[in-house]
């Protein structure tokens, strides 16, 4: 059963574009859109609302501020990478390496998926509270389920999945946003064949 959005500051005004069904989305595909564009610190409310032709208090109603506005743009853009932890439990953790090396690259390697990716990526790393948005949930949609996977105390757990993690998002800054060579160009399969046995090594690895 659905639920009505948190109404934030009161209803908003009806001075600008009206609110009615879709005008969530149509915010949210606004703001995606926005911070893709133009990056965290560039990215206003009042800019969002006026690419989606609404009142900018309709974007406080159904958000709050700007940084909760980007952390519901994390979780639309990131959904695809937010199923990697399925790739841990669906097997034996005996091959999660190369299971969960394969899913990251697949959804890296899709042109429909990489470019949402890449702009909440390029927000995250030039600016604080976009990093300090994008850690939270990446920490609470990813790397804490992966930890629960495996058979160890938590603390080694947790650190096992956030090694296995940086090793997969280090690749994927360095081949698709910053573009080094030859990584950027190798293939992908080649790639995956390279870091899969280490990313194995840092989850089950004595």
């Amino acid at each position: 059963m659905t639920t009505e959005p948190v109404r934030r500051r009161g209803r908003p005004s009806r001075t600008g574009g009206g609110d009615g069904p879709g005008t969530r989305e149509q915010i949210l595909d606004a703001a995606r859109e926005e911070f893709a564009a133009r990056g965290y610190d560039k990215t206003s409310v009042r800019g969002i609302a006026k690419a989606a032709g609404v009142d900018p208090a309709l974007v406080h109603h159904y958000f709050g501020t700007k940084e909760q506005v980007f952390a519901a743009s994390i979780e639309v853009a990131f959904a695809p990478a937010f199923e990697a932890p399925a790739a841990v439990e669906e097997g034996p953790l005996d091959g999660v390496g190369e299971r969960l090396t394969r899913f990251i690259f697949g959804v890296w390697e899709n042109p429909a998926t990489r470019a949402p990716l890449l702009a909440i990526v390029r927000s995250a790393v030039n600016n604080d509270v976009a990093a300090g948005v994008f850690r939270r949930l990446v920490a609470a949609q990813v790397l804490a389920r992966i930890a629960q996977r495996l058979d160890l105390p938590e603390e080694e757990a947790e650190l096992r999945a956030s090694l296995a993690a940086a090793q997969l998002v280090g690749t994927a800054m360095l081949r698709y946003v910053i573009k080094v060579e030859p990584l950027a160009s190798a293939g992908a399969e080649d790639l995956i064949a390279r870091i899969a046995p280490v990313v194995q090594g840092h989850l089950t690895g004595t």
